[in-house]
């Protein structure tokens, strides 16, 4: 069965509707946007002003940390003034952990209980045992014992529960059972759900969170598809946890949540940001925004409504190697190269010269993207040596033309043409000329051509061919879902050849002038492809600075975890558990580590998620206790207990000790 009505089209999946206080989830309600306060509950009057502030920049749903009994108390007194500031229609969520004790306290006085089923009535030391059958059920029967009185007492108050995984905390049990694993994620959270049903509680809201994309989607996916052979439709919560800040944050956040709500997964969100938490909102507001504008009732065409990819597993789609210029080959193995726009062929040299300004050699646009369109400027066109050139023929220049004018450009430059489903003589004709010249040719065909001209493909087969889509009218198609398309089609005809995304105005779900809406249109479906093994070289071609388009898309690339330019940091929003102030600490160390390409840091604000979550870090910062930081290597706690104006000098001692440490680069003050 599969996870989702369409992998070509956005159906929204149907779910019931869970009431959390008056604000509907799931069933026919818009997608909610949810934060979290970030002081110590047990400051009433701080929370209440972190709630008012979080509610009048739109968010629906307000979560607030109670870490123990003293804490849940708390929360009368915040409902009770955050309703007398005229914010009564506004649910406040206890998001708890450890303690059902707290929970038990909590539900007398908001809307709505997160329990994480990882942390709940389980205590994480990472031992390794084997479960017999008799253990893991006697598990289960504990897990029953806990957690009833709490389902219980929702039912009798009518509040709701969330049921929130998340892949740094799962229990030992799962662990030693199923591994660190989506699979884990979804048995941790099944285990919780049935023992709600047991009592016929089903206002139920669930998710699946990571720090990793590639996880948190295909734990989604797995729980929606295992749900379904159940019977069950409860709504979900989606969230990329420990997103960090920045561009960072924001990439990965609309990588995972947008493209599983694109796939029509998704009923109420969150943007974790290690910033303030107002700065979420917008961001969660502008992702559900260009979602929703594409959901349909059901599939509008009679298309195939699935492709061969595993979406529980990933693995990277199988490629032709495949030379660009001089320098840059695609294709098994390599990571997707990048691609930059240069609005004309007058305008190439003054790109270059934007580029060289920008001192990007970390992070190079490896490749332009130039129209041409007409033979005159074919013959004026230079070649560099450090970028292969992709010129994009006008429809109006033929194979005559090239003969005439290209003689001068080297190996490996790519011709970009659209063909349409008439033009199966054409592509024959530029396919070969392309491979006498040892050029390639990126062909734009949109799925529905595909079909006509098959046959002329599978012919000619995939040697010196790379595909693509031609840009289309802003937001009149899916075009995470036509890439798809054209992957399943050069598929059903045994091509190997590339994939070229590219993020043009017509693959803009949703256009809009700001920087943020191009970022979150390049993440949800570059990154949603590339999460899914599809995609060998691209473009961002929204954004005219071609420096910022760079960046843009080589984190994109990183968000991914398709190809890896700088330190990856895994970094936590902060919440009333937090023992520092995770922002400028986030920000103090990226300043002094940044420059450490390819290594994995971990900045928690306390043990709730740590070690778990660090999982796959190389290092770990993580606060132990006021003013004291704890130091993890991997997610073994290798130094207790150092004070907080010593810890990262010795954060940097250990990377050294282990071999990660490079001194940052000199730059030149001059290009």
């Amino acid at each position: 069965m599969a996870y989702c009505v369409s992998r070509f089209q956005t159906v929204r999946r149907p779910t019931h509707e869970v009431m959390v206080g008056t604000v509907g989830v799931g069933g026919t309600h818009p997608i909610r946007i949810q934060s979290m306060t970030t002081s110590d509950t047990q400051d009433v009057a701080a929370t209440v002003r972190q709630s008012i502030a979080l509610a009048e920049v739109g968010c629906e749903i307000v979560r607030i940390t109670a870490p123990n009994i003293q804490a849940a108390r708390c929360l009368r007194d915040i409902r009770r003034e955050f309703s007398a500031a005229g914010f009564s229609a506004v649910p406040l969520v206890a998001d708890i952990h450890f303690l059902p004790q707290a929970a038990m306290e909590a539900v007398e006085h908001v809307e709505k209980i997160r329990v994480n089923p990882g942390n709940y009535a389980d205590k994480k030391k990472f031992a390794v045992r084997e479960y017999s059958d008799a253990d893991y059920d006697h598990e289960l029967q504990r897990l029953h014992d806990a957690f009833s009185p709490l389902v219980l007492r929702c039912q009798a108050l009518g509040r709701a529960i969330r049921i929130g995984t998340n892949h740094g905390s799962l229990s030992d049990r799962i662990m030693n059972r199923y591994g660190d694993t989506p699979l884990g994620m979804v048995e941790s959270a099944l285990e919780f759900l049935r023992i709600a049903e047991s009592h016929s509680f089903r206002q139920i809201i669930l998710s699946m969170k990571a720090s990793n994309p590639k996880v948190m989607i295909q734990a989604y996916r797995l729980l929606v598809e295992r749900m379904q052979q159940e019977n069950m439709h409860y709504p979900l919560h989606l969230g990329v946890t420990e997103a960090g800040d920045g561009e960072d944050g924001r990439i990965k956040s609309a990588i995972g949540i947008g493209s599983l709500l694109l796939d029509g997964l998704g009923d109420t969100i969150r943007v974790s940001l290690t910033e303030d938490s107002v700065y979420e909102v917008p961001v969660a507001q502008a992702i559900a925004r260009k979602a929703m504008s594409l959901w349909q009732p059901s599939p509008s065409a009679p298309v195939a409504a699935h492709d061969s990819i595993d979406p529980y597993h990933f693995t990277r789609r199988e490629t032709r190697l495949l030379h660009l210029g001089e320098r840059v080959t695609i294709g098994p193995e390599q990571p997707p190269a990048v691609v930059v726009r240069a609005p004309s062929v007058a305008t190439l040299d003054a790109t270059r010269v934007q580029l060289a300004a920008a001192r990007l050699q970390d992070t190079p646009a490896e490749g332009l993207l130039v129209p041409v369109a007409s033979a005159a400027e074919l013959a004026a066109l230079k070649p560099a040596a450090d970028t292969f050139l992709i010129l994009e023929l006008a429809a109006a220049i033929t194979v005559e033309d090239l003969t005439a004018a290209a003689s001068h450009l080297p190996a490996g430059t790519v011709l970009l043409r659209v063909f349409s489903a008439l033009e199966s003589a054409r592509l024959t004709a530029f396919a070969r000329y392309s491979r006498e010249h040892q050029f390639v040719l990126a062909a734009e065909i949109t799925p529905d051509d595909f079909d006509a001209v098959s046959e002329t493909l599978r012919e000619l087969g995939d040697r010196g061919f790379l595909f693509t889509l031609p840009a289309t009218p802003a937001g009149s198609a899916h075009a995470l879902g036509a890439y798809r398309r054209v992957a399943e089609n050069l598929r059903r005809i045994g091509s190997r050849a590339p994939l070229w995304i590219r993020n043009t105005v017509g693959s803009a779900v949703q256009p809009e002038p700001a920087f943020l809406s191009r970022l979150l249109e390049a993440s949800i479906l570059t990154g949603g492809l590339l999460c899914d093994g599809l995609g060998d070289l691209l473009s961002i071609e929204t954004e005219a600075d071609p420096a910022r388009a760079t960046k843009l898309a080589y984190n994109v690339l990183q968000g991914a975890g398709a190809r890896i330019s700088k330190t990856e940091f895994v970094a936590c929003p902060s919440c009333g558990r937090t023992l520092f102030d995770l922002q400028t600490t986030t920000q103090r160390i990226r300043a002094q580590t940044g420059h450490l390409k390819g290594v994995k840091i971990a900045i928690m604000g306390c043990i709730v998620n740590g070690p778990g979550e660090m999982a796959d870090a190389d290092f770990g910062y993580v606060g132990g206790a006021p003013g004291k930081i704890n130091l993890y290597v991997g997610k073994n706690c290798v130094q207790y207990n150092i004070p907080q104006d010593q810890a990262d000098a010795r954060l940097i001692a250990l990377i050294k000790e282990h071999g990660k440490w490079q001194d940052a680069p000199v730059v030149s003050a001059f290009p």
